[in-house]
């Protein structure tokens, strides 16, 4: 078995809980749910925006009213089902289950939001396409929101990666406007959240 079905399992036997990752109960996640939407939110409202990995739709619930449009993708079903029947299917979100390397749209968002996803997907080849395709997919002058578990905590839970490589990647062709470490009680709690501009101009 690869390791990317390995995980593809993990995450679906996660979701078989009421609140898997303790996503609405927890302190620590409570608090980087408030960073990752001020940093959404920093460039004022939200024409656009993609968030990728809804797991249960916790963020999705507090990002939505700020985008007058919102695509959601999750490679995993249930949690699409679940993040649906949390959200009451407003229409203007629209759902799609997909992994985040072949999510393809001709859209062009003006925000995308990709939190604790990219050490799933498998090995640094992976991660890094994954990373090219988010960044085909904004918008000239566009945000993207990036959070992950540091590298050691994704290496001692068995991933390739976490944090700091993908941040160096983001770096390698969009600009770091802010940084912000988010930490709680456990040693697992430690993740680093940031935001990056596009900096292609619209008129090239």
């Amino acid at each position: 078995m690869d390791e990317l079905t390995q995980n593809y399992q993990l995450l679906n036997r996660e979701l078989a809980a009421d609140d898997p990752w303790r996503l609405d109960g927890n302190p620590f996640e409570q608090k980087r749910y408030a960073q990752m939407l001020r940093l959404s939110l920093a460039e004022g409202s939200i024409t656009h925006a993609l968030e990728v990995g809804c797991a249960a739709g916790a963020f999705t619930e507090k990002l939505a009213p700020h985008c007058q449009r919102l695509t959601v993708i999750d490679v995993v079903p249930q949690a699409i089902a679940r993040a649906r029947r949390r959200m009451k299917e407003p229409p203007h979100i629209s759902w799609t289950v997909s992994d985040v390397q072949q999510f393809s749209t001709d859209e062009r968002f003006d925000l995308i939001v990709v939190a604790e996803v990219l050490y799933y997907v498998g090995e640094i080849a992976d991660m890094r396409a994954a990373v090219r395709n988010l960044v085909r997919m904004l918008a000239p002058g566009g945000h993207l929101v990036f959070g992950s578990a540091r590298d050691a905590n994704c290496r001692r839970w068995g991933h390739v990666a976490g944090a700091e490589t993908v941040i160096a990647m983001l770096n390698e062709t969009l600009i770091e406007v802010e940084r912000l470490e988010c930490r709680g009680e456990s040693v697992n709690e430690d993740c680093l959240l940031a935001r990056f501009r596009n900096p292609v101009s619209g008129s090239l």
